[in-house]
């Protein structure tokens, strides 16, 4: 019996060894150290290249495609049981894409808060016009449909950083899906960090504090001088 009890007790006391040496979370930051998040370990990290490329329409192998990747950092983590890059933009479990872009001179002179708010997706009213106009204009139907805009938040963050966190619905295909997108302007004007959470609606309600946690955790990190 105490030979029993004693090898329950070692038992335990292994299990409980093999759990605490499973973390909670992957800690994540960019390239140059700028930009810093956590996700929850369950989530899968992927290749982020197939998004970029989607997202700026450039061809793998052509010079634009070259010169995005020296300024642009990104990554992505799915927590669906067959992770995809493809989970971005529709998926019934969470996804979560960041990215870091060096801002070009022409991009720093044109950045103000609403183009932050449309840096991956179309939010404003403006830019989903004109997403709708070129999607009629080039004879195929808009992918993104019945926009509902759920939050508008503007972010003053330390040493003159600053950024906006949205959240919004879109129809896309036969799902609502709901995305937490932040994005942040560096103090020097010269990078923006973005974070864009997404699944579907009916999953973001259940898991919105989740979210909360994840999005509330990407931060800017000062660099020594």
């Amino acid at each position: 019996m105490e030979k029993t009890r004693a090898w329950i007790a070692l038992l335990v006391a292994a299990l409980a060894l093999t759990a605490c040496g499973q973390p909670d979370f992957t800690y994540v930051r960019d390239r140059d150290g700028t930009t810093y998040f956590k996700v929850p370990a369950s989530f899968t990290q992927l290749n982020a290249d197939p998004i970029e490329l989607y997202l700026s329409g450039d061809q793998p192998n052509s010079q634009a495609a070259a010169l995005r990747a020296q300024r642009v950092w990104s990554t992505a983590f799915d927590q669906s049981a067959k992770p995809t890059a493809a989970h971005l933009l529709s998926s019934a479990d969470p996804f979560v894409y960041a990215t870091v872009h060096r801002l070009t001179d022409d991009e720093r002179d044109s950045i103000s808060l609403n183009r932050l708010r449309d840096f991956i997706l179309p939010v404003t009213d403006q830019v989903r016009q004109l997403y709708e106009a070129q999607a009629e204009a080039s004879g195929r139907a808009p992918l993104y449909t019945r926009f509902e805009l759920l939050s508008d938040q503007v972010l003053l963050l330390d040493h003159g950083a600053r950024g906006v966190r949205v959240r919004f619905n879109y129809q896309i295909g036969d799902d609502v899906q709901t995305f937490d997108d932040t994005a942040i302007l560096d103090e020097k004007g010269g990078t923006v960090s973005v974070m864009l959470i997404g699944c579907q609606s009916i999953c973001f309600r259940k898991r919105a504090a989740e979210f909360d946690k994840i999005a509330n955790s990407f931060k800017l990190l000062r660099l020594p001088g």
